[in-house]
């Protein structure tokens, strides 16, 4: 097996995907709350409203959290290593597990900007983020 493991959308998480496979980046916003939504879901985590849109977002984030995994977390991961493992926050407040590429991984640092760029994966992209240069 080789390339990285891949998901099964769901109903509710296939408008994701599909935004992702067009290199545009969507998350769900309330219509009766306004709150933006990260994990697709069928009800809004704020107000249970299940008036959930999907909204393109600016792809602008903020390297919240992260770890190098230096040893494969999965087997068809491990011609990758070492990777980046991160929690990036978005602009839009929604924070979301993803990889940071193209950077050494030893010279990332909590709080770095990152924009979003996709790995594509046959049918699927993958959105990941890179490091934006100041």
């Amino acid at each position: 097996m080789t390339g990285r493991p891949t998901p099964h959308p769901s109903p509710v998480s296939r408008p994701f995907w599909e935004a992702c496979a067009r290199h545009e980046l969507v998350l769900q916003r309330c219509a009766a709350c306004g709150t933006t939504v990260f994990y697709p879901r069928s009800v809004c985590p704020g107000c249970l409203s299940d008036r959930l849109d999907w909204v393109p977002v600016s792809g602008d984030a903020t390297l919240y959290s992260y770890t190098v995994a230096r040893r494969a977390t999965h087997r068809r991961l491990a011609d990758r290593v070492p990777y980046v493992i991160a929690i990036v926050e978005l602009d839009e407040g929604p924070r979301m597990t993803s990889t940071v590429v193209g950077s050494d991984p030893d010279d990332l640092a909590v709080g770095l900007r990152l924009r979003v760029d996709f790995e594509d994966a046959g049918d699927l992209a993958f959105p990941v983020f890179r490091v934006v240069a100041s």
